[in-house]
């Protein structure tokens, strides 16, 4: 017999056949050549496929003993292959699953209660004395038992006022009648405070291979350029808005007079013929619903542009329900992502960019004037306030009307 011509021909039918073929299949073929060659067989196959001389005895085995014919559902015969660890360590399962739930509970003895409990940790306190498993193996175990990688959730809101609730219907049951008689509703907050310069500002966008925008180290505020106090009105019924980017502090003054500004660049174009407008606020912050300056502030304005204004602040702690958040900011967030904020323009030019597929559109404006802290209004001022309180909460929901 002539091994070398054997032994290619072999290596040949194997490199055609290999991506085909399984655990069993494999043995068996390699087991039916080896047999086909007689006496040096199973070496010459070896030799041409690198497959241990045991598997390929171990399918002449099986084609040989008819009588117990592997099920052809099956790779292997029923027990076969290397045992799982959680049946040679019997404790293993029960040991990591003590481990976690130690941490969990807060057990000041347990060993990964003040660190990180990743797959290695674990293993780490698992394999300590000997080696038991893998940290593959452990997430697997742990899988298994009903554990999964989770972040935490926002879900606590603090004590919460017992009318919550029938507060969020008292605004929606308004601002659909309001929107009914076609007058505006706007919802109105203050966005995080910006630092403005080559500050890095959290996402990705796509740059050249290996050549990331480069922003400074540390957030230290440029004392030049100082915070961007961008404060949004949005519109309900058109879904629309308005930013004014302050350089200043975020007073009463400054929110009322972005909801001016607003006024006169988008609302009275749409709304001349209208005789109220409809806040939702935050109840707390420039536009609070104990901010006297704030109630001030809009008396002003009602008399101004004669008109009643209602307004309506969120109870503490929902100011994430204020349709603001997620209708706009949310988007403008998105929109600057990965881009230094590095003067108050690019800051401008981002916002008023920001569009979404639903037709939000914003304009913004810069707004220069350097506004007072600490200002406080007297009692005698505060008594001058056309003010009317509604029956339900009259400290969230009131009117203030043209003087």
């Amino acid at each position: 017999m002539d091994t070398e011509n054997s032994c290619d021909i072999i290596r040949k039918k194997y490199e055609q056949l290999q991506p085909f073929l399984n655990e069993r299949s494999l043995r068996l073929w390699v087991a039916s050549e080896a047999m086909a060659l007689g006496r040096g067989g199973q070496r010459i196959v070896h030799k041409a496929t690198k497959v241990a001389i045991n598997t390929i005895r171990s399918g002449i085995k099986e084609l040989s003993d008819t009588g117990t014919c592997l099920d052809p559902r099956r790779l292997r015969r029923k027990g076969s292959g290397r045992k799982p660890n959680i049946i040679k360590d019997i404790n293993l399962q029960k040991d990591i699953k003590i481990l976690v739930e130690a941490s969990t509970r807060g057990d000041p003895e347990a060993a990964l209660l003040w660190c990180s409990k990743s797959l290695r940790k674990i293993a780490c306190e698992i394999n300590a004395q000997t080696h038991r498993a893998s940290h593959t193996h452990i997430g697997k175990i742990l899988e298994s038992e009903g554990y999964s990688l989770q972040a935490n959730r926002k879900v606590n809101e603090g004590k919460s006022s017992p009318d919550r609730d029938a507060q969020f219907n008292f605004i929606a049951t308004k601002t659909k009648d309001f929107q009914k008689r076609n007058q505006p509703v706007i919802s109105v907050d203050t966005k995080k405070k910006e630092l403005i310069g080559n500050f890095k500002n959290g996402g990705v966008e796509y740059c050249q291979i290996k050549q990331p925008i480069r922003v400074n180290v540390y957030d230290f505020i440029d004392k030049e350029k100082g915070k961007a106090a961008p404060y949004g009105i949005y519109d309900l019924s058109r879904n629309n808005g308005y930013v004014s980017v302050g350089i200043s502090a975020d007073t009463a003054e400054f929110a009322v007079n972005s909801i001016r500004h607003w006024w006169n660049t988008m609302g009275c174009p749409i709304y001349k013929d209208s005789t109220e407008i409809y806040i939702n606020a935050d109840g707390a912050g420039s536009n609070g619903s104990r901010v006297r300056l704030w109630k001030v502030e809009l008396q002003k304005f009602a008399t101004e542009i004669n008109k009643t204004i209602h307004v309506s602040h969120f109870p503490p702690g929902t100011s994430k329900w204020n349709k603001i958040e997620h209708k706009m900011f949310c988007f403008i967030s998105k929109n600057w992502r990965g881009k230094p904020l590095v003067d108050l323009a690019t800051i401008v030019q981002l916002i008023a960019n920001t569009t979404t597929t639903k037709g939000l559109t914003i304009q913004s404006k810069l707004d220069e004037k350097a506004y007072e802290k600490g200002i406080q209004v007297t009692d005698a001022e505060f008594s001058k306030i056309h003010i009317s309180r509604d029956a339900f909460h009259g400290e969230w929901n009131y009117k203030i009307t043209p003087s």
